[in-house]
């Protein structure tokens, strides 16, 4: 009798101390979300990283916490963007692959699918609770001129790329801000045409080099947003364009790996612009974006706002796919998980998850807590006290603050992708499903691995477990409503066999 009133202490303490947690703070947090493009788990020394410096991102893991099944909501940029926006996996999302507008040219740029008008958000949740919002870097969520407009979506202030196409060159022309085009001391180069002809040409090289690196714009933009804004509690988000293809740096910061690497030019011939050392400069962004990444820091604790700001960071989907010069195996950055961008194999959907929160978050802490980016509206909800029901996604905060009895669960995560002849994947607990080809093939069967045993995916056991199929079937069933795009429509057809 004594020691389940013990118990029950215990679990009352737990219950109460979690409670005055999930209470509105006096004071709101200061909310920063940081968002690599592009970036591979492996990327960065947190996840094992050994040829990549990336001091400051490592410091989020060392004075916060680090998930190791964190997901991405899709394996390509534009509908990641919207499911972390919106809180709606891609079988309920608007934007569930890239429907890209327009042309590569200054003159013809377009952007992507906006978001609809009336659109749920990150950003009008955050302002109705009283935040000052502001987005810098990549959007790819629409135009200023159109529904999709992040200043229409829940932005305050937007500086950056509007279009993805736009941000494969990382030495635009220009960049925008509320809508107002800003100049930048680059000139006009198509990326996507470039085949090399002569390696000894220095001109052919260096005309991708400019002297304004939209990398080092989002950063003084950001910092610029916090300074003017610290003595209100604001959200920052802050997408950053690289590693994202083509390869392009700062010149001193490439040199600074030159020598390191076993280099081989890159001509140009996949596309993107030519480099005379790819490996290095892959290297090089990455650790220039992790320099921004301190500068930002930096300014918190000069301003003495360091202990009352959370810092997210993550990265839109996995490792890119060798192109434009990138050679992801030779970093192994995707943790040598199989698959990579555009697949919903682990590579191409496992994200680097970190959180750094003072004073809240236990230093060096790690979670397998199953999660996924869609989870973060629901999270930001929950800190900034707001009550939301319109999302897919479950709050994560009683992990960040050490109370995993009372860490509500995901029952399974659900993604389909429309690109690559139609992917479907589902991951149930230790379990994970997948479904490709199936705009080919309407009777395209499901694999099955067990990711405690088999994380790299490896050994397909679905004949051990035939019964997973019509669980699987039956998920597809309640998650999946049809999409506004009819190439988007292969779930639809794949229902009706």
């Amino acid at each position: 009798m004594f020691s389940k009133f013990i118990l029950f202490l215990l679990l009352f303490f737990v219950d109460t101390s979690f409670a005055q947690n999930r209470m509105p703070f006096n004071k709101r947090p200061n909310i920063i979300y940081i968002y690599a493009d592009d970036l591979g788990i492996g990327d960065i020394g947190a996840y094992g990283q050994e040829k990549i410096k990336t001091p400051n991102i490592d410091r989020l893991a060392r004075e916060g916490m680090l998930f190791t099944r964190h997901y991405s909501s899709a394996p390509v940029c534009a509908p990641s963007r919207a499911a972390l926006m919106t809180g709606k996996h891609t079988g309920h999302g608007q934007i569930r692959g890239n429907y890209e507008l327009g042309g590569f040219e200054d003159s013809n740029e377009g952007g992507q699918m906006p978001l609809q008008e009336g659109t749920f958000t990150i950003g009008k949740m955050l302002q109705k609770a009283g935040y000052v919002t502001g987005a810098v870097g990549k959007w790819g969520l629409g135009f200023h001129n159109n529904t999709g407009n992040p200043n229409a979506q829940g932005f305050d202030y937007f500086y950056g790329y509007y279009c993805q196409k736009q941000a494969h060159n990382h030495y635009p022309t220009h960049l925008w801000e509320n809508g107002k085009w800003d100049s930048l001391r680059n000139i006009e180069v198509a990326v996507h045409h470039n085949d090399v002809k002569d390696s000894t040409d220095s001109d052919a090289f260096n005309r991708f080099i400019g002297k304004d690196y939209s990398t080092t714009k989002f950063s003084e933009k950001a910092i610029a947003f916090v300074q003017k804004n610290y003595k209100k509690p604001f959200f920052l988000y802050l997408p950053f364009s690289a590693p994202h293809v083509s390869l392009q740096a700062p010149v001193e910061e490439v040199e600074a790996y030159i020598g390191q690497f076993p280099e081989k030019m890159y001509l140009g011939v996949k596309g993107y612009a030519p480099n005379r050392n790819p490996l290095s400069t892959y290297a090089a962004m990455v650790t220039y974006m992790d320099k921004q990444i301190g500068q930002l820091m930096d300014a918190l604790k000069a301003l003495h706002i360091d202990n009352q700001t959370i810092i997210l960071f993550s990265s839109d989907n996995g490792a890119t796919f060798d192109v434009g010069g990138t050679q992801t195996p030779f970093f192994n950055s995707t943790m040598n998980l199989r698959g990579r961008k555009a697949e919903l194999y682990e590579g191409g959907i496992r994200a680097p998850m970190l959180v750094r929160w003072p004073g809240k978050i236990v230093k060096g802490s790690k979670t397998d807590l199953l999660s996924a980016q869609y989870d973060v509206l629901a999270t930001l909800a929950e800190i900034s006290g707001q009550n939301i029901v319109q999302t897919d996604g479950i709050s994560f905060l009683a992990t960040l603050l050490s109370h995993p009895k009372v860490q509500e669960k995901h029952a399974y995560l659900y993604f389909e992708f429309p690109e690559k002849d139609g992917q479907i994947a589902i991951v149930v607990g230790k379990m994970k499903g997948v479904k490709s080809n199936i705009k080919k093939n309407k009777a395209a069967v499901w694999e099955l691995y067990d990711l405690e045993k088999d994380p790299y995916e490896k050994n397909n056991i679905i004949a051990q477990y035939p019964e997973k199929i019509a669980e699987f079937d039956a998920i597809v069933v309640k998650n999946h409503v049809h999409p506004v795009i009819k190439e988007w429509g292969f779930v639809d057809d794949f229902l009706k066999k």
